[in-house]
């Protein structure tokens, strides 16, 4: 048996879900005895059987995987509840298995998953779309590329209506239909504080409630960093379609005919407007650097 072939085993064995008592199955997906599999590519010891010894990966990977999907969503958990969110994440680990180095990437596509699968959300589906959004750009910003920002000099000879800017890799755009990014930051602060049950229940019933409060809000967000801290932050939606219209590719001059074609403000606001958001685009260095102008 190749190498190759043993791997490929070892993979779909141990990715295979556990029984509700979280033991391994005693019949593998393709219907085969898990016992005579297991003989196949694993030898027993002088304490455990193959099947004991292949059981004991099979557990670990369940209980690590489930582990950091339920570390990476406490937003999602605090709105479906623990028991659903559960249940929901064994399912969508059977369709959607690791298939990355990292634990990084495990929730990687929980937002068009559950999106084809509404019936985990029932009626709170929207939020829960929008706050699994949220929190896989929190965990994409955290560790993506970043560039060198752009400086004055860098575009003080340039034809600014012409001109292409490029976002930074780690910026997230954000539309959503509610205050997620409040909603995550309640659920985040204090985390468990413990394993009395008192704490325990208060706790869980602070989620609850902050859950059940919420109430739908169209927002504007930007996923970032700044010294390798995360933050949200809001935008008018005017600045926010700005952004999105540059990070698509559009020239400045053409961004800023798309989005106050049928804008509201006046022109004389709309200049205050743009003059005060590149001025905090620039301080958060948002934009990149030039290429070919590093020092």
């Amino acid at each position: 048996m190749s190498l190759l072939t043993i791997q490929r085993k070892m993979a779909r064995a141990v990715m295979t879900p556990l029984t509700a008592g979280e033991n391994m199955r005693r019949t593998s997906p393709s219907g085969r005895p898990m016992r005579a599999l297991a003989a196949e590519f694993i030898k027993p010891n002088d304490r455990l059987t193959s099947f004991e010894r292949l059981e004991l990966y099979n557990q670990q990977y369940w209980w690590r995987v489930l582990s950091s999907v339920r570390e990476d969503f406490p937003g999602l958990r605090a709105i479906l509840g623990d028991r659903r969110f559960d249940a929901m994440c064994k399912a969508y680990l059977v369709d959607c298995p690791s298939i990355s180095f990292t634990m990084r990437n495990l929730g990687a596509r929980l937002a068009n998953w559950l999106r084809k699968h509404p019936q985990w959300a029932g009626a709170k589906q929207a939020l829960a779309l929008d706050m699994v959004r949220l929190e896989w750009a929190d965990i994409a910003a955290f560790d993506a590329g970043g560039e060198l920002p752009l400086r004055a000099e860098d575009v003080a000879a340039q034809d600014l209506p012409r001109l292409r800017l490029r976002l930074q890799p780690y910026i997230h755009l954000l539309e959503l239909h509610y205050p997620v990014d409040n909603l995550l930051l309640e659920v985040r602060h204090g985390g468990e504080k413990g394993f009395a049950s008192n704490a325990f229940r208060a706790e869980h019933a602070r989620k609850r409630s902050a859950v059940a409060r919420l109430k739908p809000e169209r927002i504007w967000l930007a996923v970032h960093r700044v010294d390798h801290s995360l933050y949200f932050r809001r935008l008018e939606r005017e600045e926010f379609l700005l952004l999105r219209e540059i990070e698509g590719g559009a020239t400045v001059g053409r961004a800023l005919v798309t989005v106050f074609r049928k804008s509201a403000i006046t022109e004389g606001q709309q200049a205050e407007n743009v003059r005060r958001w590149f001025h905090n685009w620039a301080v958060l260095g948002w934009f990149c650097r030039p290429k070919g102008r590093a020092e």
